[in-house]
This record gives C-alpha cells, sequence and structure tokens, in this order.
C-alpha cells in the first residue's frame, strides 16, 4: 500500500491574534517560509518567503498579511503548495516572527496569539505559543520530502531570540538536543 501514499501537498498556515491596547504599538507577527536544497537540506535557505515576497515558482505566497491583529478570522495567511515544488528542494521549514519596533516583543505580549496549519479541511496543528512565551520568533512546522517524493508534516514548536533577518538565516538549521 505504499505506493498510494499521498503525502501532504498544500497547506494554509494561520495565524490571528487580537490588537493591542489603545495607546500601544501594534503587535505584528509574520508568516516566513524557507526553503533548503536536497543537496544542503541544513544549509542556507534557498529562498526565504514573507511579507514582501513570494516564492520564484509562485508555489509559496502569502494571501493575507496584518500588521496590526486587526480584523475578523485568521490576520495573517500563507499557503504552500508542496506538491507543486521542484524535486530539488528537499525541506520547508515554517516560522513566525514577531516585528520589532520601539521596544522588543515576545510571545507573552501578544494579546492570544493563535496558529493553525491545515491540509484542506484538516487540522494538521492548533497553537497559542504558549511554550514559546519569552520568543520573539519561533518556528512551527517543517516539511521534509521523503525518498519516494511526497511530502512528510513535522511539527514542532521552536523558540528563537533573534531579530527577523538573523532567524530566517538561521531557522532550519538542525537543532541540538
Amino acid at each position: 500500500m505504499n505506493g498510494l501514499k499521498k503525502g501532504i501537498r498544500k497547506v494554509e498556515i494561520a495565524l490571528k491574534w487580537d490588537p493591542s491596547p489603545a495607546g500601544q504599538p501594534p503587535s505584528d507577527l509574520d508568516v516566513v517560509a524557507a526553503t533548503y536544497l536536497a543537496s544542503d537540506p541544513y544549509g542556507d535557505p534557498a529562498y526565504v518567503v514573507h511579507f514582501d515576497s513570494r516564492s520564484p515558482d509562485g508555489t509559496i505566497y502569502l494571501n493575507r498579511d496584518s500588521k496590526d491583529g486587526q480584523g475578523f478570522g485568521w490576520d495573517e495567511v500563507m499557503t504552500v503548495e508542496l506538491d507543486r515544488l521542484d524535486a530539488r528542494y528537499a525541506r520547508v521549514v515554517v516560522g513566525v516572527v514577531i516585528q520589532q519596533r520601539s521596544e522588543q516583543r515576545t510571545f507573552v505580549s501578544v494579546i492570544n496569539p493563535a496558529l493553525r496549519i491545515r491540509e484542506g479541511y484538516a487540522a494538521l496543528a492548533e497553537d497559542n505559543f504558549g511554550d514559546v512565551l519569552g520568543s520573539t520568533a519561533a518556528t512551527v512546522a517543517e516539511f521534509v520530502r521523503e525518498g519516494s517524493g511526497t511530502w512528510d508534516f513535522q511539527p514542532g514548536i521552536h523558540g528563537f531570540e533573534d531579530d527577523p533577518a538573523t532567524f530566517t538565516a538561521i531557522m532550519g538549521r538542525a537543532r541540538r538536543p
């Protein structure tokens, strides 16, 4: 039956949070995705997709971008079409970064943050960043291409205490136990 395994094909990563109280600077969370080549799956990212960009082939794109958490429903939404991603890519790591403005922000200072990762209508993961409250950024998912060419989802929230540029450069490196 292994030949019938479809793997993960197309996922949606969604964030939401409540606006900051009146008089406070807005909280701005961003979804970022980094792709890694099969020849160097834990090296530097081949490219990174964030609020001002999309993948060169259009397989990773931001559907919705919020700078303050205002509005109804999910504030930030990214789609990753793994089934269309070129065979030279072996990993896609997805993260969430808090934009740092006048003062350093961590997840503890963001009101009601929430994460949902789904394929179609099936939820693959949901979280509230409760395990990384002191972090300024976090990886939230890893997708790995199997030998058969199908994609596998590896959940897990891992916190970082880096600025957005440093985070996107190191988010896909191998973690030490």
